[in-house]
């Protein structure tokens, strides 16, 4: 298990195997943050509400209990106006 943390704090997360692959659990404080990819990934939101620009794309909001996929090596944006809690699964 490996503690990852971004943006001064605002953005953590536990990384973990398993039998796919890596995935991390986190959670963001409210904000706007970028972030890359090196693989695709699924971005399954456990609580609260993100907001998600993916390249190409608009602004679109996902809820507790939905998820985006984003593609690998592209940058996108998130912003919440509280707390998000998710699952990453990389691959």
């Amino acid at each position: 298990m490996k503690h990852n943390t971004y943006f001064g704090g605002a953005v953590q997360s536990l990384g973990f195997s398993h039998e796919r692959g890596e995935a991390t659990l986190g959670v963001m404080e409210p904000g706007e943050y970028e972030f890359s990819t090196g693989a695709p990934e699924r971005m399954d939101i456990i609580a609260g509400v993100i907001e998600a620009k993916l390249p190409g794309g608009e602004w679109a909001a996902y809820s507790a209990g939905q998820h985006f996929n984003v593609p690998g090596n592209v940058k996108f944006h998130v912003r919440m106006k509280a707390q998000v809690a998710y699952a990453c699964w990389f691959g």
